[in-house]
C-alpha cells in the first residue's frame, strides 16, 4: 500500500504565498496537523517512508510515521522559479502555473511529471 501525504502548514501557506523550493519548515500549526494525522494512522506500520528534500515534507513524514524518511530528489516540489515566495494574489498565472513569460526558471510541467513517474516506476 502506498500513502501520499501533503506536508503540514508553514508560515508561507498561512500568509498565502507561493511555496516551492524556497519554502519554510513547518510552523506550530503544521506540527500539530502532523501530530493529529499521526494519531489517526497510528495502527499502520510503515516499512519505508520517502520524502521530497523539502524540510517541511521530511518533518511531516517523520512525525506521522515515526520512521526516518528516505529523501529522493525526484519527489521535490514543482520548481516555481522566480515566482517562489510571492503573494499568490499578485502572481500572474496561466492556468494553474505562474506565467513563464514573466517569471523565469519555472520547471517544465512535463519534466516534473517525468521525474515523479520515474520514482513511482522504480518503486513498482
Amino acid at each position: 500500500m502506498i500513502y501520499v501525504v501533503r506536508h503540514g502548514q508553514t508560515d508561507w501557506n498561512k500568509d498565502r504565498k507561493l511555496q516551492g523550493r524556497m519554502g519554510l519548515p513547518l510552523n506550530e500549526t503544521g506540527v500539530e496537523q502532523a501530530e493529529v494525522l499521526k494519531d489517526k494512522i497510528r495502527k499502520i506500520k510503515f516499512d519505508l517512508v520517502f520524502s521530497s528534500p523539502q524540510e517541511r515534507a521530511v518533518q511531516t513524514a517523520e512525525i506521522i510515521t515515526g520512521v526516518r524518511a528516505v529523501v529522493d530528489d525526484r519527489l521535490d516540489v514543482f520548481d516555481l522559479g522566480e515566482a517562489d515566495g510571492l503573494p499568490i494574489s499578485e502572481v500572474k498565472m496561466v492556468g494553474s502555473l505562474p506565467d513563464t513569460s514573466i517569471y523565469k526558471e519555472i520547471e517544465e510541467p512535463t519534466e516534473f511529471v517525468s521525474r515523479v513517474c520515474d520514482f513511482m516506476k522504480e518503486l513498482e
